[in-house]
């Protein structure tokens, strides 16, 4: 793709996402292995709308037990519990098998070999499972059962017409199969504390100039502009996979995620790279941050150690017990490198997360399917976003709350970035290769002064021509 071409229509549908979020007031069929019903052809209570034929349209067997996977990360569990709780009314012969943890590859991919999955996973965190790999080796089940299926809260309405524009078209990786929901919408970006930034007499820095003399002034103060979780960097690209993008248009990210030769080697990456190293080369770093983890950093940056933090927007749950009462938490869009760059301010990356799968072997996929059918209904969204100060997938289900400060910053963010929203598939489609290797190998060392950016672009183009010339690693292209 040059870079004087019209955005693909997957990034269309993408951004459309910000539109479709300024439009709130606010946010193959499985019929080989349907089960029939047990006789209690009750479903959870969907509103207005009232319930969908009186019938299961997943066909759900209600005396059939639920075995559920959840990672206790951001968003912790209880969300998932309370949506347990209403399968469990719907459905009282069935018996819920619950649970949370950190480690879902290791406790889980074993599962997947041995033939006995669970129903339905929550595949997040710095040890998920590899999405891509999952669906090349055809180990999940089509999600389009349930997008076709009636809403929990209007029986007239699919699943699929009720959900934020783009998130169907995530779930899919070739063909019109959608193997993953994402449940949760996550912006990501530079975040940080709108008091913290006052105190200084400073406002979040609109170009890369005013970034480093926000962070100079900090560090008068013994005060680090930056921390980030240096035992998982690939938390970096959170903000600067989208600065790539602002700088040399949304078809270097493209060309990134399509594995193409020479990719990494694109000028708007060595200039991303180099303004991220300079915040080393400057000592704007807060001091041992590549030796923290994810919580590490953050509780520095509550501490006021600390200004910004690249990250996503679970960040403001799963550092509540920690963030002071007048914190004031935002996020802010990269900063603009220079003049040349070629879209405005306030291009940031957002896009679904909290990938959910149903796999093919499940025991019970249509109860994996119905579970996340009832995790879209309108009262397990407001439990969610009133929980966890995030969004859902589903297109509303604000209305009537009052958001924390940066769930509500993070619908600012959106508003400004109108159609520039970008959505980077490396971490969906090549999750070894963004974690364990341009994370961890690279951008980690880097950021650490371990790398030059220079050296740390011909190591990453090294790994991105590795995974291009795997055979054994499933390909996937953007449209």
């Amino acid at each position: 793709m040059g870079s004087t071409s019209e955005f693909s229509r997957r990034d269309l549908i993408k951004r459309a996402a910000a539109a479709g979020l300024l439009a709130m007031p606010a946010m193959g069929v499985l019929s080989a292995c349907a089960t029939g019903s047990d006789g209690d052809d009750k479903t959870p209570d969907a509103g207005k709308g009232g319930k969908p034929g009186g019938l299961r349209p997943l066909n759900v067997n209600g005396s059939t037990p639920l075995d559920v996977v959840i990672f206790d990360g951001g968003f912790g569990q209880q969300y998932a519990k309370d949506a347990e709780a209403e399968y469990k009314k719907a459905y009282p012969k069935a018996d819920i098998k619950h649970t949370g943890t950190q480690d879902i590859a290791p406790q889980i991919q074993p599962r997947f070999n041995g033939g006995t999955p669970p129903d339905v996973i929550d595949n997040s965190g710095a040890k998920q499972m590899d999405l891509g790999t999952l669906v090349g080796l055809k180990q999940l089940t089509d999600l389009n059962a349930l997008l076709d299926a009636p809403s929990l809260d209007d029986p007239k309405k699919k699943v699929r017409d009720t959900l934020r524009p783009g998130v169907v078209e995530m779930g899919k990786f070739d063909g019109e199969e959608v193997w993953v929901l994402y449940y949760a919408y996550t912006v990501y970006g530079v975040w940080y504390s709108r008091t913290n930034l006052a105190k200084l007499d400073a406002q979040y820095p609109e170009t890369w100039d005013e970034m480093l003399k926000v962070c100079e002034k900090a560090k008068k103060k013994g005060i680090a502009g930056w921390t980030y979780a240096g035992q998982h960097p690939y938390y970096i690209p959170f903000s600067l996979y989208p600065f790539i993008a602002k700088i040399g248009g949304v078809e270097v990210m493209d060309r990134i995620d399509n594995l193409e030769p020479d990719a990494w080697k694109h000028p708007a990456v060595k200039a991303a790279f180099e303004a991220y190293y300079e915040l080393y080369r400057k000592g704007y770093i807060l001091q041992g941050t590549p030796g923290l983890d994810h919580i590490q950093s953050q509780t520095a940056w509550n501490q006021g150690k600390a200004l910004f933090i690249p990250n996503g927007s679970w960040v403001e749950n799963e550092a509540k017990r920690m963030t002071p009462p007048d914190f004031q938490m935002a996020v802010g869009a990269p900063s603009s490198l220079d003049r040349n760059d070629k879209l405005p301010f306030g291009t940031l990356w957002a896009a679904g997360g909290e990938p959910f799968i149903v796999p093919k072997n499940a025991k019970n996929p249509q109860g994996g399917m119905e579970l996340l059918r009832i995790m879209l209904g309108r009262k397990s969204t407001q439990n969610f976003i009133k929980a966890v100060s995030s969004l859902t997938s589903l297109n509303g289900g604000t209305e009537g709350l009052t958001l924390p400060p940066g769930l509500a910053s993070s619908q600012q963010a959106l508003t400004k970035a109108g159609k520039n929203v970008v959505n980077p598939r490396l971490q969906d489609w090549y999750v070894t290769l963004q974690k364990e290797k341009i994370g961890k190998a690279a951008l980690g060392e880097m950021m650490a002064g371990r790398l030059t950016p220079d050296e740390a672009i011909k190591k990453i183009q090294k790994f991105t021509d590795e995974t291009r010339n795997d055979d054994s690693v499933k390909k996937y292209r953007h449209k």
